[in-house]
């Protein structure tokens, strides 16, 4: 495989796993909130617990995503498999 199929590639594995991460850790949120908040919550404040969990969720996939890219870019040297997704400004 070149380098510009690995890059393609690598983009829908990591789309896709940080769709996976950011559905698990919403599931995660709203168990935990319906386990221990819902009860002592007013009905006022259950009206924002989703939108709340919803922005929660996404931040702690951004959160997991960065920490397992950082753990890739460790092991793997990237500019040997991958090709950069823009390249740089022309010489003239």
């Amino acid at each position: 495989m070149n380098k510009k199929l690995n890059t393609v590639l690598f983009l829908f594995g990591a789309t896709f796993v940080n769709i996976l991460i950011t559905v698990a850790a919403l599931i995660l949120l709203l168990v935990l909130y319906s386990r221990f908040l819902v009860s002592s919550l007013p009905e006022s404040a259950q009206a924002w617990s989703l939108p709340i969990l919803f922005i929660a969720a996404i931040t702690v996939s951004f959160v997991a995503y960065r920490f397992l890219l950082k753990m890739l870019m460790k092991k793997i040297d990237i500019d040997k498999y991958f090709d950069p997704l823009f390249s740089g400004k022309r010489k003239k």
